[in-house]
């Protein structure tokens, strides 16, 4: 225990119980550096930072004194403040500003039944894709995990559960949605559905956010 903290005192916002993300922010590297240089680069007051991140001065203080690891709703919390991505809060050389990614240049990656075709730069805080998913593909898996995900329907329908509740999405159709809401995906249609997507997952490969075998208790039937 921190000395100068209370015994007993209550969890600071965006702490959270779920050991999952105690590991994974254990893994992260040591962030305190970026996080102090990019405040004041943005000109801001302790005070400010943690009002518009949603932290009390004193957590975000223990995080830029590298007492405490941020977790990761608190990175795209802290990179959304501070006009940044996630990369460079992590100290990554940052990735080309002015990438363009050429049609020819989209090499199709299939997997777990879906069909992949990086839409973006790689190395950034977020990843675009454009997704093929056929009918009857992974639309058992539920997915938790930390971030945000959005996607925008092209061709074709698309099945939609975000917690308790079921959307059937349309050609035009789009989703904004906190990666930590259980969530499942599937085609309507037998034709499948062809989609937009982009996510906040962190350092992953262009199909992690969508492969891996559910884990006991994730199959469900339909969605």
């Amino acid at each position: 225990m921190n000395p100068a903290e209370p015994a007993g005192a209550a969890p600071e916002p965006g702490d959270t119980a779920d050991p999952r993300a105690d590991t994974v922010a254990d893994a992260l590297p040591v962030v305190a550096p970026q996080l102090r240089d990019l405040r004041r680069r943005a000109a801001l007051t302790l005070e400010a930072a943690a009002r518009a991140a949603g932290l009390s001065p004193a957590h975000l203080s223990r995080l830029e004194t590298g007492q405490r690891q941020p977790s990761l709703p608190m990175l795209l919390a802290l990179a959304r403040t501070y006009g940044t991505t996630v990369s460079e809060l992590l100290g990554e050389t940052p990735a080309d500003r002015h990438s363009v990614v050429r049609a020819p240049d989209m090499e199709p990656t299939a997997a777990g039944g879906w069909t992949y075709w990086q839409a973006g730069a790689p190395g950034r805080g977020m990843q675009a894709l454009r997704v093929h998913v056929p009918h009857g593909a992974q639309g058992d898996i539920v997915r938790v995990h930390p971030g945000e995900e959005w996607l925008y329907v092209l061709t074709g329908r698309l099945r939609l559960r975000l917690g308790d509740t079921a959307y059937t999405l349309a050609p035009g159709d789009s989703a904004h949605f906190d990666s930590l809401t259980p969530h499942r995906i599937a085609a309507a249609d037998h034709g499948g559905a062809d989609l937009l997507f982009v996510h906040t997952l962190l350092q992953s490969p262009a199909t992690a956010l969508c492969l891996g075998g559910p884990t006991q208790g994730d199959r469900h039937d339909g969605i």
